[in-house]
């Protein structure tokens, strides 16, 4: 599996390089981190992190991504001007995406994220397309 951070202002070149040189691949959009803890300031993300990785490293093959894409802090997050909000219809964080070579597609939301078996059904799905 490979991991790669994005911004919201290289986010359409990251999904396209990546898509054509991995498959399966996934986009979790979450909260940034604090600099004073290194953790999210979201505190679903901050569960939902290690069992996401976890999962797309046990369960789908090894030419698969992760692309991580944060998307602000509380405030940013909140505002309704968000990018990432309004452009992919986010109305919660952590959300985990399976990324096809038409956009977003199936999505896991808050909770779902840190559940292992709807995490491992999620990737073994994306793994099978």
């Amino acid at each position: 599996m490979k991991a790669i951070r994005t911004t919201v202002e290289s986010f359409d070149q990251t999904v396209q390089k990546i898509i054509q040189e991995h498959s399966p691949v996934f986009v979790l959009f979450f909260g940034n981190e604090l600099p004073e803890t290194s953790e999210s300031w979201c505190p679903d993300c901050v569960i939902a992190d290690p069992r996401v990785r976890k999962a797309v490293l046990d369960h789908a093959p090894s030419n698969s991504a992760l692309i991580e894409a944060p998307v602000g802090l509380r405030d940013e997050w909140r505002s309704s001007t968000n990018a990432y909000r309004s452009r992919f219809s986010l109305t919660a964080i952590p959300t985990l995406f399976h990324w096809t070579k038409n956009g977003p597609g199936e999505r896991l939301v808050e909770a779902d994220c840190a559940d292992a078996s709807k995490l491992q059904a999620f990737v073994e799905k994306a793994s099978a397309q």
